[in-house]
């Protein structure tokens, strides 16, 4: 996979001049394909949210030497958008305008490619979280994609769909259901479902990642010899799912499982070498794993 981040960097730069953000900070080439991190903000979280089920006195010295805060973390939320000479895949559509006052700026970091939100051809989704999906709607409860054919794994649209999933997700999470199941209901029939295991689009199959939502996907993207792996949330931060990825985190809603999930899915990349692409990882996202003696460390594109 060849990788040119310094240059891209200064080409992003210089778009986003003209609207105050740096809408994508890394790429890469897959053959005659891209794939590059499209910014959609970023979010504050209180630190419980995922440290909470953690063993306290190990976690602090982990967070230290990433000068974290236990109480606070602002993840970026980095949107992956592949292109090749036929289509223009978004996966998954940010926050839209009405999660958090931070997120929601997918449309302009498009504009600052060059790019409408109706050149978007299809829109494959990770998982229905509200970073993730609530920004399929405008301010006006109108498609932002509008000419997009959406694409999501059948289990994860199933749960969300499923009218008791407001009752039993939990009163923290039941409007992330109501939110989801709104959005869905707008696009209930032109939905594509998929399975774990198939190829959704040539070039990209999806990978069953359960765990982190009961239904969510990961994606490779291959072309030719050259392929990545779009984690979405499954690796959901550098931190603590590099270093401990066996510990629970409060932000899964299977914590087992999704546990499990990490477990495969570090074995996979550092057996294959893949590149990966993490919807909250830093520095836009994309970049490689190494192994250390305890865990294992991401290593942003370009360090």
């Amino acid at each position: 996979m060849q990788m040119d981040r310094r240059s891209f960097l200064a080409q992003s730069g210089a778009a986003a001049g003209c609207v105050g953000l740096s809408p994508l900070v890394a790429r890469a080439e897959l053959g005659a394909a891209s794939l590059t991190t499209v910014s959609d903000g970023s979010l504050t979280l209180p630190g419980s949210f995922i440290f909470e089920p953690m063993p306290q006195d190990a976690l602090q010295p982990i967070l230290a030497s990433y000068d974290l805060s236990p109480t606070q973390l602002t993840p970026e939320c980095n949107l992956a958008l592949y292109r090749d000479e036929e289509r223009t895949v978004l996966f998954d559509v940010g926050s839209g305008p009405d999660f958090m006052p931070t997120a929601g700026s997918v449309v302009d970091s498009l504009n600052a490619l060059g790019l409408a939100p109706d050149d978007v051809t299809h829109v494959v989704f990770t998982h229905a979280h509200p970073d993730h999906i609530w920004g399929l709607l405008d301010d006006f409860d109108e498609p932002v994609f509008a000419d997009a054919t959406y694409m999501m794994g059948r289990a994860e649209w199933e749960y969300w769909w499923n009218p008791e999933t407001v009752d039993t997700i939990g009163e923290a999470r039941a409007a992330f259901a109501v939110g989801a199941k709104r959005r869905m209901e707008m696009i209930e029939d032109s939905v594509v479902l998929f399975e774990g295991g198939q190829e959704v689009l040539p070039g990209i199959a999806a990978v069953a990642t359960h765990g982190h939502t009961p239904g969510h996907m990961s994606f490779e993207v291959r072309n030719g010899p050259d392929a990545a792996l779009i984690l979405g949330d499954a690796i959901g931060n550098h931190h603590v799912a590099f270093h401990k990825p066996e510990w629970i985190s409060g932000s899964d809603q299977d914590g087992a499982q999704a546990a499990a999930t990490r477990a495969m899915l570090f074995d996979r990349i550092i057996s294959e070498q893949m590149q990966i692409v993490g919807f909250h990882l830093p520095q836009g996202g994309m970049g490689r794993v190494d192994r250390t003696s305890e865990g294992y460390v991401f290593v942003p594109e370009g360090a």
